[in-house]
């Protein structure tokens, strides 16, 4: 067995398996850096997915077979999708003051049941949509696939994957490096200090929370235009909360984030190594789909109390209040 190859596989899975994580929990990373605690991302990713295929399905006649556009517009269809699915729990949270964490829920109860009885209705009573022929195929970058080893490894990945470490770039410097960055975290830390500076809490809340959801969309249309080529009621079977995961083991940064969420996917590559190796005779397939939840858990019980959320995450912030 050549162990080069197999490495470079596993490199490769990962980077497959964790982008939709770094979407995720990047939309994560921006609503709690605001203060509203986002357990909404799994209805965010389930809208993405949802938005991502059917507009795809239905924009593929209008192409030649085998294009991508369709593929592109169903991309940028989840995104708006997703920013518009977070606006109830923005209301909820921002302006009624309700329960962060019972709003976020019932935007995941709602997701989960709104896209499945809506896929029913469009494809006559089928519980997934029909395999998409427009979806993302993988880039091979010019020379640098040639690379042994790294070449297939890093330089053989879908667009989306690219997108998501531009993405984590793009955050670390709007965050940290411009006048934005600095009136998020400080609403996220001291509300009322921010207000008192002149800046609108809610504005930026509400602003945070809609990036956050457009985000998690993207991580949820890249699993449909990927890896699944459609959508069912499984297609992103709990990556949500693994993605506020990512985000606590992270410690709420750009780049802390992208390791805990490729951390993460190992745990889901290593369900094809397993395969590979020969191990799953004697693996029971359960416990193969149970790791990457396995390590979540773990991760969490391990380094959730070592980690510190910004001062003000969950806390409704009143006008005037004290």
């Amino acid at each position: 067995m050549d162990w080069l190859v197999l490495g470079s596989n596993l490199i490769h899975d990962t980077i497959v398996f964790s982008t939709a994580l770094i979407f995720a929990a990047l939309g994560g990373l921006y609503s709690e850096r605001s203060g509203v605690v986002n357990i909404g991302l799994e209805g965010m990713m389930v809208i993405g997915a949802f938005t991502g295929a059917v507009c795809t399905f239905f924009m593929q006649p209008f192409f030649e077979p085998g294009s991508v556009i369709p593929a592109w517009i169903g991309f940028v269809a989840a995104i708006v999708a997703g920013a518009i699915f977070s606006l109830p729990h923005a209301v909820a949270s921002i302006t009624f003051k309700a329960d962060q964490t019972v709003s976020g829920v019932a935007l995941n109860f709602l997701a989960a049941g709104l896209s499945v009885y809506l896929t029913k209705i469009l494809f006559h009573g089928a519980g997934q949509t029909t395999t998409l022929t427009s979806v993302f195929s993988k880039w091979h970058i010019p020379g640098l696939s040639e690379i042994p080893f790294f070449g297939h490894a890093i330089f053989e990945a879908y667009p989306t994957s690219y997108l998501a470490f531009i993405a984590v770039a793009i955050t670390w410097f709007l965050l940290f490096k411009t006048s934005y960055g600095l009136r998020l975290r400080s609403v996220g830390e001291h509300p009322r200090a921010a207000d008192t500076a002149g800046i609108n809490v809610f504005r930026v809340r509400y602003n945070a929370v809609m990036i956050s959801g457009a985000l998690a969309a993207m991580g949820g249309a890249t699993i449909a235009l990927t890896t699944t080529s459609n959508f069912s009621h499984n297609t992103i079977s709990g990556q949500g909360y693994i993605a506020l995961a990512a985000l606590i083991f992270g410690k709420w940064r750009p780049v802390g984030v992208m390791w805990a969420a490729l951390f993460f996917g190992i745990g889901q590559a290593a369900k094809s190594l397993i395969q590979i190796l020969g191990l799953a005779e004697y693996v029971p397939t359960e416990l193969i789909y149970m790791l990457p939840y396995i390590l979540t858990v773990i991760v969490l019980a391990g380094f959730v109390g070592r980690t510190n959320a910004p001062a003000a995450s969950g806390k409704p912030y009143e006008t005037g209040s004290r």
